[in-house]
């Protein structure tokens, strides 16, 4: 029996998975990290603590499965995207990275935007210039750390920094490349104009491989310490979303993922490349080789429920919350919800975008917002969905992962509301899973990527639309769809209170 490795160096800690050949999940293991806000509207975190968390996690995950280590033949890497880590020519950190969340580069987007422009950067790179991905980051450490800018020798994607340590070698996947806002993504390599235009060194950047390429093998002397074979081939692996899509089995047209956590992913496969002229989709590569990806993102999807139950100061359980829910009609009696409690991505690029009720009355109640709430969230995803429509991705099929796949109240309004059928799946691993099939994929434990969703990704539910609900809902989202446009001044006015 052979097993793969799966690492995910995520923003709150690194992850660990063990597989074997059919997917089954031998062992996980997790080891958290810190997270630094030297400032209001930074966030940080020390490349040092994802290696020792990337030791921990796999040092436990063989320990935990009692695998022989020469039983694992390949490891796949995946980790958040965007953030930036800097090293000067003898491999040495310069400064704490920049992570994807990180709001300090408002001035830097709107200066790349100026120089490469808004149309063009679209064009070559999919995206406008927005203040989670990398390339303002590379400018906003030109324009205020200019010591440090010039002791840069390389600067790599938070997961291709443990890459490196792992086996020597500086390279990155094309999904998680295309989130730098460097990549052509025709070409799937870093752009010559975009980075002629910022005035960025490519020797600087990694090599570009795709998902499923062996990049380069364990050095000895770190897999003495890990418990793992010399020589072990490390996979490119992707960027967070783009792993758990492979995960999930996001790799073919008419499948998509509904994925509400924290915030809410909207994640459609695509066989060629899709833009949105207007920026408010995403468009990546996806780990799939030749492959693309476009997704939609909610900001507040599950924290707009958790804000709700804090904010009623109830002890109350989600399941009873669902549960309340679920006595109240769908449309909550006139009662609508806008989820943009931190400014909104998709479909209206506002960071100053509020969270609002409409259509309060002293007959609803705390179950009536909670309602509201859960369809307010969908209603915004289907926002993203509506996008996608209108640039053809066809949509047959919703994989619902998250909290919004484990709620049967979720699942139905999903289905009802997008007018899809929503199916859930029997192992939901997140990137980590990803990474490791991946990993069987380059090592050839699998053919393709295909055959590895084939045969390890397995459908458990399927939950349809109810013809007369989805009837009901159509004019009420055509009023949600409405409602933003009408606020958007006052919105804007209140946040400069």
């Amino acid at each position: 029996m052979t097993y793969c490795l799966g690492l995910d160096i995520g923003t709150t800690g690194a992850k660990a998975l063990l597989c074997d050949a059919q997917g089954r999940i031998l062992a996980t293991a997790t080891a958290e990290y810190p997270l630094y806000t030297p400032q209001p509207l930074w966030s940080e975190q020390d490349p040092a603590d994802w290696w020792r968390g990337a030791q921990t996690a796999l040092r436990a995950v063989v320990a935990q499965a009692g695998a022989r280590a020469s039983q694992i033949t390949g490891l796949g890497l995946t980790g958040q995207m965007h953030g930036a880590v800097f090293l000067d020519e003898q491999g040495r950190v310069i400064r704490p990275a920049l992570l994807w969340n990180d709001q300090r580069t408002a001035a830097e987007c709107a200066e790349i935007t100026e120089r490469v422009g808004a149309a063009r950067l679209i064009e070559i790179a999919g995206n406008p210039a927005l203040t989670g991905f990398q390339a303002p980051k590379i400018v906003w450490l030109r324009n205020h750390e200019p010591e440090n800018f010039a002791r840069v020798a390389q600067v790599l994607l938070p997961k291709d920094y443990i890459r490196w340590r792992l086996t020597g070698v500086s390279g990155a996947d094309a999904a998680d490349a295309a989130g730098t806002l460097l990549l052509d993504l025709r070409t799937r390599d870093y752009s010559a104009e975009i980075l002629d235009k910022l005035e960025i060194p490519r020797a600087w950047l990694p090599r570009v491989f795709e998902g499923p390429e062996i990049t380069g093998t364990l050095r000895p002397e770190i897999a003495a310490e890990l418990g793992l074979p010399a020589g072990l081939p490390v996979v490119a692996g992707g960027g967070d979303n783009a792993a758990a899509a492979v995960g999930t089995g996001i790799v073919r047209a008419g499948v998509v993922s509904s994925s509400i956590g924290t915030s809410g992913v909207i994640f459609a496969h695509a066989d060629e490349i899709a833009l949105d002229p207007h920026g408010r989709l995403h468009t990546f590569c996806h780990s799939v080789p030749g492959r693309y990806h476009l997704m939609a993102v909610t900001l507040s999807a599950g924290g707009a429920f958790r804000w709700l139950r804090d904010t009623l100061g109830k002890a109350a359980s989600y399941d009873e919350m669902t549960a309340a829910a679920a006595t109240v009609p769908p449309g909550a009696e006139g009662l609508l919800f806008l989820p943009y409690l931190t400014g909104e991505r998709t479909p209206h690029l506002d960071p100053l975008a509020r969270g609002a009720f409409v259509g309060l009355t002293a007959r609803h109640t705390p179950a009536h917002l909670i309602r509201a709430v859960m369809e307010g969230v969908v209603f915004s995803l289907r926002d993203g969905l509506e996008i996608m429509r209108g640039l053809g991705v066809p949509i047959s099929q919703v994989r619902a992962t998250g909290g919004g796949g484990r709620s049967p109240l979720w699942r139905q309004m999903q289905a009802d509301i997008y007018g899809a059928e929503v199916v859930t799946l029997t192992a939901e691993e997140g990137p980590a899973y990803g990474a490791a099939l991946l990993a069987g994929v380059g090592t050839g434990a699998f053919r393709d990527v295909g055959e590895a969703v084939e045969r390890c990704v397995t459908i458990a539910g399927r939950t349809a639309p109810n013809a007369a609900t989805q009837d009901k809902y159509l004019p009420i989202y055509t009023l949600y769809a409405g409602v933003y446009g009408q606020l958007r001044a006052t919105m804007h006015a209140l946040a400069r209170v």
